[in-house]
Order: C-alpha cells, then structure tokens, then sequence
C-alpha cells in the first residue's frame, strides 16, 4: 500500500512540481489526475478568503481518508495539499494528485478525495470583503454533502 502525502501549509504550491515530484521514477504510473481549487471572487466584493485549521488534526482526518482511498482504488501515488491562511481571489487552495495504472482509478480517487476534503476536513472558511468588513465562518454547502454521500456505498 502506499503512503499518501499530505500537507497543510501557508505558502503556495506548483502543480507542475508535485507532479514532477509523484512520478519520479515511476514508468508504470499511465494516470495522474489533479483537482486545484482556486479562491473565487465572489462577484468583486472578496478581497480575501481566511482558511484556518486545527494543526495536527486536520492532517490526521485527510490522511484517513486518504488511506481509505488507497484501498478502494489501485493507486501508485496520493497528493493533498491544503493552504491555510488568508488566500486572495485567483490563488490556488487545495490540490490533490491521484496516480493510477488506469485513469478511472485516478479519476475516482481524486473525486473521493476533493468529496471529502470539502465536507469533512476539520477547515474552517471566513470572508475578508472588499469593503473593509469580515463576513462570517462559511457553513457547508448541501450539494457538497450531497456528493460526498454517494461515497458511502461500496465502490
């Protein structure tokens, strides 16, 4: 089984790097998937998104659902890399790498991943408008519940 990777962390990420980095090596990866969630401005009033987390927690609870993953697919790679910190409209938030033999693997792990990441890790979202005013702690979206459910059934 392997060893997902996953990081929490303030400063920026380089797609290009992490997947440099996943595939080193590797001549039987035929898949890598990514998902990169940007910061949305949400029609010119976000001057900032806050994204705050429990350290030490928040890697604990991706990296189970990151080892459930890698039981569920036959994956030669995992990547999740999470920002922390204020995020400003068009700056990159989370990225996650799924590599595979197969590119259904790496696509369904990576939808898993992202199902999950944006219900259940322990991150916590707040607007810095471009007014000057901070908006409240963002709450769950029903749709993104939605779709994490469907992961509740056998694969």
């Amino acid at each position: 089984m392997i060893s997902p990777l996953i990081r929490i962390q303030r400063e920026d990420f380089s797609l290009q790097d992490e997947i440099d980095a996943l595939t080193a090596g590797r001549a039987d990866i035929g898949a890598v998937v990514s998902f990169t969630g940007l910061c949305r401005d949400e029609a010119g009033t976000l001057a900032a998104l806050e994204l705050e987390h429990y350290p030490g927690m928040a890697e604990a609870e991706i990296a189970r659902v990151a080892a459930e993953a890698t039981t569920r697919w036959p994956l030669f790679g995992l990547v999740a890399i999470h920002r922390y910190g204020l995020v400003k409209p068009g700056e990159q938030i989370v990225l996650v790498l799924a590599a595979s033999a197969h590119r259904r693997a790496a696509f369904e792990a990576a939808d898993f991943m992202m199902d999950y990441l944006k219900t259940r890790a322990p991150f916590w979202k707040r607007e810095h408008r471009a007014d000057g005013t901070l908006g409240g702690w963002i709450e769950a979206k029903a749709d993104d519940d939605d779709a994490a459910k469907r992961w509740e059934q056998a694969p």
